[in-house]
């Protein structure tokens, strides 16, 4: 799998570690939690609520580290380190694209 958004030397190593089956489940996991992670960070931005934007960017944030999608990583740790602004809003669309490509990057993982 080439695919900038996913460091398969990342992936391939959970794989490893955790055995393929495993690292599959781990994968489905964080697939199926994101649309609840997604939802806390818009329900922040809706709600002003500074600390529930951080803590929402957060958990993002680490489950992408875990797989190795490095940008959507990335992404979330800017808004985690940002201040909840104007701009938030749009940085939540931004990380959902991201998020959306991802995802489709994990599932042909799953799928090979």
């Amino acid at each position: 799998m080439t695919n900038t958004l996913i460091d398969n030397a990342i992936l391939s190593e959970l794989s490893e570690a955790m055995g393929a089956d495993f690292a599959g489940e781990l994968i489905e996991t964080f697939l199926s939690d994101a649309p609840n992670m997604f939802s806390a960070l818009e329900k922040a931005v809706a709600d002003s609520d500074a600390d529930g934007y951080r803590r929402a960017a957060h958990s993002i944030k680490s489950n992408a580290q875990v797989f190795g999608a490095t940008v959507l990583c990335d992404q979330a740790r800017d808004m985690e380190l940002a201040q909840l602004s104007a701009e938030s809003a749009a940085s939540v669309m931004t990380l959902q694209a991201t998020y959306d490509q991802t995802a489709a990057a994990l599932r042909s993982f799953l799928d090979d």
